[in-house]
């Protein structure tokens, strides 16, 4: 499925990212693993459980 990897630049306010970078110490993940889960919520929330099949199967054709 996932076969590469994208950096993605983002810039925010640097007491938001402390912020941010303290919640997920608490939770014992990294800000990257953060983001990406917040991504994966929201492309599913957008485009349905079935998300995967619809985003990858194009990669196929590439």
């Amino acid at each position: 499925m996932e076969k590469r990897t994208a950096r993605l630049t983002v810039l925010v306010d640097p007491q938001k990212k402390a912020a941010f970078e303290q919640l997920c110490d608490r939770e014992d993940v990294t800000p990257s693993q953060k983001i990406r889960q917040f991504m994966r919520d929201y492309i599913e929330q957008s485009l349905g459980a079935d998300w995967k099949t619809q985003v990858f199967s194009s990669e196929e054709s590439d």
